[in-house]
C-alpha cells in the first residue's frame, strides 16, 4: 500500500441537502436516494472488494491497469503491470491485450511496452464535455485569481485513492506556479481542497474517511494531520470554508469551500492558495474567503445544483 504524507457573516450549513428526493444521510443510517434503492451514495463511498454481489472484479482489475499510468510512466510492459497490480503475469496479458484492442491502450512493437490510448483521451474530452460547471465557473475563477494574486482551482474527490481529481486550475500569477493542471491528483488530508470535501461529509461517512487516510499516512504522521481535518471542520462550521496553512506546501496557504449538489450525489470543492507572503491568515479570513464563497455560491445559482 502506498503511504501518503499525505469579517463578513459567513456563509453556513452548506451540507447534504434535505428534499423528499434526496434525503440527507444521518449518523448511524445509510440513506440517499439515487433513482435504485441499492445504489445508495452511501455504498459508493467506501472500499468494495470484489465481496459485494454488484461488484465485478474483472472490469476493477482492467482499471487497475489503467492507473499504472497515473505517475507519468510513458510505456509500461506486462511485466511491470503485474508487478504494479499484484496480478499474474498471465492475467495483466489477457487485459493488456483486449484494452489495446478497444483502444485504451497501444501496443509498441519495438519497446515491447504499453502506452496509453487515445480512448483514454475522448472519455476526459467527454467528461469534460458534460461538466458544464467548469465552463461556468472558469470565468468566475480567473477573476479570483487575477485579484488574489494566487491558484484558484475546482476538483471532485476520487473515490477509489482518497485524493482530489482537478477539474480546473487558474492561475492569477504567472510567478507563482504549482505545476498542476486539470487532472493532477493531490491529497485528501493536506490540502484545502480534500479538507472542504471531507467537512461537509456526515459525521459516519467523515469517519470512515479518516479510518482510510489514517491506513494510508506516514507512521509518526497521523496525529498531525488528523488534527489538521478534524480543524478544519471546525473551522467550515465557523467561518464557511476551511484552511491549510502550509500542510500540503510548506510555502503555500489556502483556503477551500465544499459545493454539494442538490441532490445531494456529489460534493465539488473550489479553492484558492498561493504564496504565504500574499495569503495572511487576515486576508483569508476577511477578504479572499468570502470571495471564495460568494464564488461557489453564484456558480451553484448558475448551475441550479445540477453537476
Amino acid at each position: 500500500m502506498v503511504r501518503t504524507k499525505c469579517t463578513a457573516e459567513p456563509s453556513r450549513g452548506w451540507n447534504w441537502p434535505s428534499t423528499p428526493c434526496a434525503r440527507s444521510p444521518r449518523q448511524g443510517t445509510t440513506e440517499h436516494a439515487m433513482g435504485n434503492p441499492k445504489r445508495a451514495i452511501d455504498t459508493f463511498d467506501q472500499h468494495i472488494d470484489d465481496s459485494h454481489p454488484l461488484f465485478v472484479a474483472s472490469v476493477s482489475r482492467a482499471f487497475s491497469i489503467l492507473r499504472c499510468f497515473e505517475y507519468g510512466a510513458q510505456y509500461l510492459g506486462n511485466q511491470e503491470l503485474a508487478r504494479e497490480t499484484g496480478l499474474p503475469k498471465a492475467t495483466v496479458s489477457r487485459f493488456t491485450f483486449t484494452l489495446a484492442a478497444l483502444g485504451y491502450l497501444n501496443y509498441s512493437a519495438a519497446q515491447e511496452k504499453y502506452s496509453l490510448g487515445t480512448a483514454v483521451l475522448s472519455l476526459g474530452h467527454a467528461f469534460m464535455k458534460g461538466n458544464d460547471v467548469v465552463a461556468i465557473a472558469r470565468p468566475l475563477m480567473r477573476e479570483l485569481a487575477d485579484y488574489t494574486q494566487s491558484a484558484v482551482m475546482l476538483a471532485t474527490g476520487d473515490r477509489d485513492r482518497d485524493r482530489m481529481v482537478l477539474m480546473e486550475v487558474c492561475q492569477g500569477d504567472p510567478t507563482f506556479q504549482m505545476n498542476l493542471a486539470a487532472g493532477a491528483r493531490v491529497p485528501h488530508g493536506s490540502t484545502a481542497l480534500g479538507r472542504a470535501d471531507l467537512a461537509t461529509r456526515p459525521l459516519e461517512m467523515f469517519e470512515r474517511h479518516l479510518a482510510r487516510l489514517e491506513q494510508e499516512c506516514e507512521p509518526g504522521y497521523w496525529p498531525k494531520l488528523r488534527a489538521g481535518i478534524v480543524k478544519a471542520r471546525q473551522d467550515y462550521e465557523h467561518y464557511g470554508f476551511c484552511f491549510s496553512l502550509g500542510d500540503w506546501n510548506a510555502e503555500v496557504f489556502a483556503i477551500g469551500v465544499p459545493m454539494v449538489s442538490a441532490d445531494g450525489s456529489r460534493v465539488l470543492a473550489f479553492n484558492c492558495s498561493g504564496r504565504v507572503s500574499v495569503m495572511t491568515r487576515e486576508k483569508l479570513v476577511n477578504d479572499f474567503g468570502p470571495r471564495l464563497v460568494a464564488l461557489r455560491d453564484k456558480v451553484y445559482a448558475m448551475t441550479e445544483g445540477k453537476f
